[in-house]
């Protein structure tokens, strides 16, 4: 499937800001299945510094700099992306749970995408003995890797709540816990939490997922979303695999990756500072259209 993609930001300030400095990750990454074919910005008004920068994790990181008075900061990212994925499944043949925690804890790798990087907690994601008790239920030692993974990304989704009032996006992954209420990154990040504790290698993935209208009504512009999911490590043979547990699935070709870090903080879309008086209000308007 080919997805033109299109991802518009646009920050309304209160009082003209005399600078703006943002980190921009919108740029759709090369992964297991996916293909960027093009990628272009445009910034309003325009930026007097652009330039990407190392990012430590499978994420384009580009900064910009705007040295104008503002009163409007627009930043437009529109890419086309190939996708030939299927999603996975659970196999007879899946290491364990606790054979896919010895083969991260053992592997000789030391790229991006090393396990050893997503085994301990992170800044965003602690360790907490609640999410470890209840996500053990279902990552038992002796069960399949995947089958335990997608047990519990349905759990996730059958017994939380998906509430965009509930939570912000500084909210720890106990309390989303505890409310039982939050939104994507949330269920995210309680995911990676019980999974590290269970010594798997689990990231936080930042991108988008098509969403397809009811039957007889016809598709919204700009009404698709940006999306969080998990991958883990499932051993040499089955890579990393990720697990959707706001929809209880696999990663499959209706998922677009746009980076792939410890947690939130390494893949948001856009942070940054600006100089002027307090007041901002932030519209953002996403759109994935398939192309076939």
């Amino acid at each position: 499937m080919r997805y033109a993609i299109s991802h518009v930001t646009s920050f309304d300030y209160d009082f003209p800001v005399r600078f703006a400095r943002c980190n921009l990750r919108l740029r759709p990454i090369d992964f297991d299945g996916q293909h960027l074919e093009s990628h272009e910005l445009t910034i309003d008004p325009p930026a007097a510094a652009t330039r990407d920068r190392p990012a430590g994790y499978p994420v384009t990181n580009t900064g910009i700099t705007v040295a104008r008075a503002a009163s409007t900061l627009r930043i437009e990212s529109r890419a086309q992306v190939v996708v030939e994925r299927v999603a996975p499944q659970p196999a007879a043949d899946d290491p364990t749970v606790a054979e896919a925690a010895r083969g991260a804890r053992e592997a000789a790798d030391l790229s991006a995408l090393a396990p050893a990087n997503y085994l301990f907690p992170s800044p965003l994601i602690a360790a907490f003995p609640e999410i470890a008790a209840w996500c053990a239920t279902e990552l038992r030692p002796e069960r399949g890797v995947i089958e335990a993974g997608l047990a519990l990304a349905c759990a996730i989704k059958a017994g939380f709540v998906y509430d965009g009032s509930a939570t912000q996006l500084d909210t720890s992954p106990a309390e989303a816990f505890a409310k039982r209420h939050g939104v994507c990154q949330d269920f995210a990040q309680i995911m990676i939490s019980g999974a590290r504790s269970a010594g798997l290698a689990a990231a936080y993935v930042s991108g988008y997922i098509r969403t397809i209208p009811p039957p007889g009504k016809a598709r919204l512009q700009g009404a698709d979303a940006t999306h969080a999911w998990v991958l883990i490590w499932c051993g040499p043979a089955r890579g990393w695999i990720g697990f959707d547990p706001t929809n209880g699935i696999t990663m499959g070709p209706d998922h677009i990756v746009t980076g792939i870090g410890r947690d939130y903080a390494d893949v948001a879309p856009i942070d940054g500072i600006f100089l002027g008086r307090d007041g901002q209000r932030i519209d953002v308007a996403v759109d994935v259209e398939p192309l076939d």
